[in-house]
């Protein structure tokens, strides 16, 4: 009887402790915006860059265009539909990074069910949804370029939604 006193004392001190652990985590990753910012981990805006007009772009023909760098290759396109992320007049204006997340390989656009695509491990990536992976090794989805289009059709690129490859953040230096 003894033994079996022992045995639930042991079970309820072990989930009070459980409990406790994981209360005392959250309360550590639970930070104000002005925290996260100082310790980096805040989503960088970068310096606005002209990426293109958008008399240049073609529907569904993607443009190459590097962002937020000249070490950092990207794709631009006109998907031709209103999509997430997407601006212009129709709204279906995109622009991602084309290093995949898993290794870095550079990705390759299908126009045929407009995805980028990793020859090396086949991670694919939904360029209608926002770059959202949907198949592959990767294990984040492909950084989107926030974009702005002003009065005269310009597009600008002007932030990152994700940690582009090869970048421990996406601080320029």
């Amino acid at each position: 009887m003894r033994c079996k006193k022992l045995v639930d004392a042991g079970r309820r001190q072990f989930l009070r402790g459980g409990v406790m652990a994981t209360a005392g985590a959250v309360a550590a990753t639970v930070m104000t915006p002005e925290q996260a910012k100082a310790q980096g981990l805040a989503r960088v805006d970068y310096p606005a860059n002209r990426l293109a007009n958008i008399a240049d772009l073609v529907v569904n023909e993607p443009m190459d265009i590097a962002y937020p760098d000249a070490d950092s290759p990207g794709v631009l396109l006109k998907l031709g539909q209103a999509v997430e992320g997407g601006v212009g007049p129709d709204g279906d204006i995109v622009a991602f990074s084309v290093l995949c997340p898993h290794k870095g390989w550079y990705l390759s656009y299908s126009p045929d069910d407009k995805t980028l695509n990793c020859p090396g491990h086949h991670s694919r990536f939904d360029c209608e949804a926002g770059g959202q992976q949907i198949w592959g090794h990767a294990t984040q989805n492909l950084p989107q370029f926030e974009l702005r289009v002003d009065d005269a059709g310009d597009i600008y690129a002007e932030g990152v939604d994700e940690l582009i490859y090869g970048r421990l953040s996406n601080v320029l230096a």
